[in-house]
């Protein structure tokens, strides 16, 4: 007797899950996500726990390391990358600095990278022209794959920019032959994601923004082919094969050596917490949703007369306006909360499963307004 599909996903009770929505319009989440109630329960469990229990002995120690590897798992299974393929950073930007200062660069190579970049990218692609010599060759988004020479080392982008939400073709960036770098902070949580497919070498995403986890908590992925091309920039004890010997620095296995630290255990309560909300109505309809009310929003508002950027299949819309951070505050006192895109003369909204269609209507409207 065949099975019985699970009911669809009531979209009502999903977002019930987030209590700052019974409060505001919140389209942040490209910034900073909505927090679950139950990570917040989760959080206070774990501080009760080392509060009563305390914060030693080898007990305290396996448990933190049992929550590290589940963590590590779930991402994982977020990236569709293997375990072992997986840190575990403090954020985007951290996975693009253990990168960027992992290679051994030198003059005459170049890091080739598009005209829409955060400068959570950009700042250590900086630091790695002055420190290496290296050239930092800017082109236009869409002429990115075509741009590659024989002296790119790398290609580093976002896989989706936090300017316009266009979705960058990486497929066609990793057919260039050229090991491709992305920054995923507006793509894991937000658009279905498969390092297998992509073709990456290294992605490096967030935490705290798609996935309403806490600050300072991101991951990396390093393709097992390219993890010895890096060194370990920041070596800890985390980063070791054997902690007896430490002046051999011997490496531990597959992309663990990459993590940032000591892995805090509220972090990682927290971070599984919003995850188990996340993934229990299943990937597939959270980011169908969020796409399909993020185009309804683009349409929305390109009807009122607004000027939307060129965007792709993503959960972000910007729009252009006169004064962006006059109209983020316009916007704020009427209970919707986005952002402003600095030097873009752009606002904009990042849209969620959680978003309602009240929502989308009521930001199409005042924004016309």
């Amino acid at each position: 007797m065949p099975s019985t599909p699970p009911p669809p996903t009531d979209p009502d009770v999903f977002r019930a899950q987030f209590p700052v929505l019974d409060r505001v319009a919140y389209l942040n989440a490209g910034t900073e996500g909505p927090v679950p109630r139950a990570a917040a329960e989760a959080v206070s469990a774990r501080i009760e726990r080392e509060l009563s229990g305390g914060r030693c002995g080898r007990p305290y120690f396996d448990d933190l390391m049992g929550l590290a590897a589940e963590l590590r798992a779930r991402y994982a299974a977020a990236l569709g990358a293997d375990f072992g393929s997986v840190a575990l950073t403090g954020s985007t930007t951290d996975g693009v600095n253990t990168v960027i200062a992992g290679l051994d660069l030198r003059p005459g190579e170049e890091i080739l990278t598009t005209d829409e970049e955060h400068p959570g990218l950009l700042a250590p692609l900086a630091r790695a022209r002055v420190r290496s010599g290296i050239t930092v060759r800017t082109v236009p988004w869409e002429e990115l794959a075509g741009a590659v020479s024989p002296a790119t080392r790398l290609i580093a982008c976002s896989h989706v920019s936090w300017v316009s939400g266009r979705v960058m073709d990486v497929p066609a960036l990793a057919a260039s032959g050229a090991p491709v770098l992305l920054d995923g902070a507006q793509a894991l949580g937000a658009i279905p994601v498969s390092v297998r497919t992509l073709g990456c070498a290294f992605y490096a995403a967030s935490g705290q923004k798609w996935l309403c986890g806490p600050e300072s908590s991101g991951c990396l992925f390093v393709d097992p082919d390219h993890v010895e091309d890096l060194l370990i920039p920041w070596p800890n004890y985390g980063s070791l094969a054997r902690g007896s010997d430490p002046l051999d620095l011997i490496p531990a296995d597959g992309a663990a050596r990459f993590d940032h630290g000591f892995p805090p255990g509220v972090r990682s309560a927290w971070a599984l917490a919003s995850l188990e909300v996340l993934e229990a109505p299943g990937w597939e309809w959270v980011h169908e949703r969020a796409a399909q009310m993020a185009a309804t929003l683009a349409a929305d508002l390109d009807a009122r007369g607004l000027e939307v950027a060129p965007r792709g299949r993503s959960t972000l819309v910007s729009w252009r306006v006169e004064d962006p951070e006059a109209e983020v505050e316009r916007l704020a006192e009427a209970g919707i909360v986005v952002r402003s895109i600095p030097g873009w003369g752009l606002v904009r909204a990042s849209v969620g499963a959680w978003s309602s269609a009240r929502d989308i209507e009521t930001v199409a409207h005042l924004a016309a307004a």
